[in-house]
Formats: C-alpha cells, sequence, structure tokens
C-alpha cells in the first residue's frame, strides 16, 4: 500500500469519526468542534486530489467564518438542551429510515461499473504553472455559467426567507417609530415646572 493511499484512509476514518460525533454528540459547542475537524479533514482530502484552492477556500470560510461565528452564537445563547431532546423519541423513526435510505443509495451508487479505480483514476502530476483557481473559474463562467446564477439566485431567496421569518414584530420588544420623533414639537420635550423656594430653618 503506497503512503497516499494510507493518508487517504487515515483522513477518511477521521471524517467519519467526527461526522458521527457531530449528530451524536448532546453538548452544541463539541458538536460544532467536531464539525470543525470534519472540514479540516475534508480539506485534507481535497488537497490529495490535487485541489488546493478549494482545500484552502472550506479552511476560510467555513472554520475560519461559519464555525466561528455558529460557536459565537452557541455559547452566546442560553439553549435549554431538555427542552431539545423532549421530541427525540418522535423523530427518531423517521431519522432511522432516512439513514436507511441514504446508505441503500450509496451503496446502489457504489456498487455500479461507474465508480471504482480503473473508471475514476488517480489524478496525474499536474504542470508547474498549473493554476486550480483559473480552471475553477473557466468551468464556473463558462460551462456552468447558467447552474452557477441559477443556485446564486436560490440562495438569495434563501437569505431573503429567513430574514423575513425571523425579523418578526415582538410585543416584549422596545420599538420606537424614527416619524413620531421628528414631528415631535419643542415644547413636549422640554417641560418646566416652578417650584416654590423654601426657606430655610
Amino acid at each position: 500500500m503506497e503512503f497516499k493511499q494510507i493518508v487517504f484512509y487515515f483522513f477518511a476514518a477521521v471524517l467519519v469519526f467526527a461526522a458521527a460525533m457531530v449528530i451524536t454528540v448532546r453538548n452544541p459547542v463539541k458538536a460544532a468542534l467536531f464539525l470543525v475537524l470534519a472540514f479540516v479533514t475534508a480539506a485534507g482530502l481535497w488537497l490529495l486530489l490535487q485541489a488546493e484552492f478549494l482545500a484552502i477556500a472550506l479552511v476560510l470560510v467555513y472554520v475560519g467564518a461559519v464555525m466561528v461565528l455558529f460557536l459565537f452564537v452557541v455559547m452566546m445563547l442560553d439553549i435549554n438542551l431538555v427542552r431539545l431532546r423532549e421530541g427525540f423519541g418522535e423523530y427518531l423513526p423517521i431519522g432511522g429510515l432516512v439513514a436507511v435510505l441514504l446508505v441503500l443509495e450509496m451503496a446502489i451508487i457504489l456498487s455500479t461499473d461507474q465508480f471504482g479505480l480503473k473508471q475514476m483514476p488517480d489524478p496525474g502530476p499536474l504542470p508547474a504553472d498549473h493554476s486550480n483557481t483559473r480552471e475553477l473559474g473557466r468551468l464556473l463562467y463558462t460551462v456552468y455559467a447558467y447552474p452557477f446564477e441559477i443556485a446564486a439566485g436560490i440562495l438569495l431567496v434563501a437569505i431573503v426567507a429567513a430574514i423575513t421569518l425571523t425579523l418578526r414584530r415582538r410585543k416584549d420588544s422596545k420599538y420606537q417609530d424614527p416619524s413620531r420623533q421628528i414631528n415631535i414639537e419643542p415644547r413636549e420635550r422640554v417641560r418646566i415646572i416652578k417650584m416654590r423656594a423654601e426657606k430655610k430653618i
């Protein structure tokens, strides 16, 4: 067995372990840290495939930005873990059924003749002037230009929908009407009260 295969199997084992811990651990902070481990390990697999740009983008974008923000949100919010575990038994059969279907679909796909070392050989050595960023940009904006734009539109709609669902007018939140603040008159701002001076004893 070559050294590259040993590294691949090591990264694959760590990735599967981290992904399993993300969905089984009960502490959300630990789950987020295991997800960070899964992202870093996936970046290592990208490096083995000679896709350096995708690997560094995965580390910078997901580990450096998204997961740090998620950790801050989880640690700052007072999450009631007991309340989150109340409906675990209700959704367990549906989740198990979905997991079994996913495993069956992956087994059917991987058992066909489309996957394997013969159909998908190891990528050969690339020339010194090869740029993954240039090749990725060329494919995105030429061959896959329309799917890329459609995916961007779907993400934009999802962001707007998420903001619309979360921005609800709460009764207990303090809200100020700017139009009322502008239209107020000076005499309503300050009220002068004249009081009688008291005599010293």
